[in-house]
């Protein structure tokens, strides 16, 4: 079982982007209005590392993620969530079972067991938050130890992606690039949305892809 009470790590902005596929200004915007702020804030905003985030803020951020961006809950519904849930305090976005229905939110209600969406009562089948916790740690150690020796290759290996094709190294599915080629993404823009890959990744995605579909 992972214990995140006891993962002790600090990550910059431009990690975290990294791992949690939310851009660095979004980040900021977020810490600004007060909707999600990292565990460690310097006093002085203008030094050039005043913001680092702790692991679980990275489960956080993943799981509003999934929320928002995956699920497509509005981010007000998310901050009215937020108020809704604030007894729950930093437990809510990483040990709070969450469920997406119809862009809004549920959750485990932990006084009676009962799935209930925060204002009809609605419920479906939640978000595994253990998964996600599994996830990001793994992420983190792949963004930590990628060997060169990965870089240009495609590889498939259980547990990674459902079993999918995935850029050797990282938890990025071929597919997905493939969608962004599609969608009229150049290999920069691609790149711009997964920093982890480099240009040779990208044109071996897209080679391996178009000789499966040959």
């Amino acid at each position: 079982m992972l214990d995140i009470g006891n993962t002790i790590a600090a990550f910059s902005e431009e990690q975290v982007q990294r791992l949690t596929k939310l851009s660095v200004g979004r980040l900021r915007y977020w810490h600004k209005t007060g909707f999600f702020s990292p565990a460690f804030v310097e006093e002085n905003p203008r030094l050039a590392y005043s913001r680092f985030y702790s692991f679980k803020d990275v489960v956080a951020l993943r799981t509003l993620e999934m929320l928002r961006v995956q699920n497509g809950v509005p981010l007000q519904h998310l901050r009215k969530v937020a108020e809704k849930l604030s007894h729950l305090r930093d437990d809510l976005w990483t040990k709070t079972t969450l469920f997406p229905i119809n862009k809004r939110v549920a959750f485990v209600n932990p006084e009676n067991g009962k799935s209930e969406e925060v204002l009809s009562g609605q419920y479906v089948l939640g978000i595994p938050l253990k998964r996600v916790m599994e996830d990001t740690q793994g992420d983190i150690d792949q963004l930590r130890r990628r060997s060169t020796k990965e870089i240009g290759h495609i590889s498939k290996q259980a547990g990674i992606a459902r079993g999918a094709w995935v850029i050797a190294g990282t938890r990025i599915a071929v597919a997905s690039v493939k969608r962004l080629h599609e969608d009229g993404f150049s290999i920069a823009q691609i790149i711009a949305e997964y920093p982890d890959l480099t240009e040779q990744d990208v044109k071996s995605a897209l080679a391996h892809k178009e000789k499966s579909a040959a």
